[in-house]
């Protein structure tokens, strides 16, 4: 957004007019070692398989590998991962101060309509050098990609960005998410208040309320991250992007009797007729 031959305004006022410190102008990323890429593409693989493994297995499993890893190492990387075993336990993770957190609205509701309910997730996609993080909007009934963003950080405006495309389209009647700091954030939620749908939060450290966008995940990166090398931003959008059409519209799903979450999504009814 800066831009460094502006005619008027110089780089320290268009920093201070974004709020921004002027050294981020200059702030050149450091490159992650080979050995920490390794680590965080290794850790990506065995919780898409093993998702309920805490810090101490996961460091157990490393050194069982040839990784000579502590578990300090193995919690730091995890965390910059976004990921959290799926076990129910106390204070696992802390929502951005002050955001408020809102009840779980699903146990027990039959989903019976698309845009019933809608629920986002957000997960590690690898680079050959560095990575990015994925935000996904997913129709619970269709099983409908709604919408989707990629980001090279964990900060909440991809994010946004996913739910005002998607809310462009149409609205859910239910918005589900987890407690993480993104999604419990002024700018996410009052987005979604102002559009009059009720938000729906996961019980700390529960994954599985969110069971079909995990579900999401481990498809996407069994049938397209793992088998791709991405060298560039640009590369991994696009190839995303024509992956994401494929799940759409051409790939089969058992649990809708062989459709398309396309075909099953756009046959839906209004929502005033599932609420009759």
């Amino acid at each position: 957004m800066i831009e460094a031959d502006h005619p008027t305004l110089s780089v320290t006022e268009q920093c201070a007019l974004l709020g921004l410190p002027r050294s981020s102008w200059y702030y050149q990323p450091v490159v992650p070692s080979v050995t920490t890429q390794e680590l965080l593409d290794r850790l990506d693989e065995q919780y898409t398989r093993t998702p309920f493994y805490g810090s101490r297995r996961m460091t157990a499993w490393l050194r069982s590998e040839g990784y000579p890893v502590n578990r300090k190492r193995v919690r730091r990387l995890l965390q910059l991962l976004g990921l959290e075993t799926i076990y129910p336990k106390p204070k696992t993770s802390t929502p951005a101060p002050g955001h408020r957190i809102y009840p779980y609205l699903l146990r027990g509701l039959p989903i019976t309509y698309a845009d019933q309910v809608w629920s986002s997730d957000i997960t590690y996609i690898r680079l050959a050098q560095g990575w990015l993080y994925l935000v996904a909007i997913l129709d619970w009934y269709s099983r409908y990609v709604v919408a989707w963003e990629v980001s090279n950080s964990l900060d909440s405006a991809f994010c946004v960005a996913a739910l005002e495309r998607a809310l462009a389209q149409t609205q859910p009647g239910i918005f589900n998410t987890d407690q993480g700091s993104q999604f419990t954030s002024q700018e996410f939620t009052g987005r979604l208040r102002d559009a009059q749908v009720r938000i729906s939060m996961d019980g700390r450290g529960r994954a599985l309320d969110n069971v079909f966008v995990e579900r999401l995940w481990r498809t996407v990166k069994y049938e397209e991250v793992y088998l791709k090398s991405y060298e560039t931003v640009p590369v991994a959008i696009r190839s995303l992007g024509e992956y994401f059409r494929f799940y759409n519209e051409e790939r089969l799903h058992q649990a809708l009797r062989y459709r398309t979450p396309a075909a099953v999504y756009q046959e839906r009814p209004s929502r005033a007729a599932g609420l009759a």
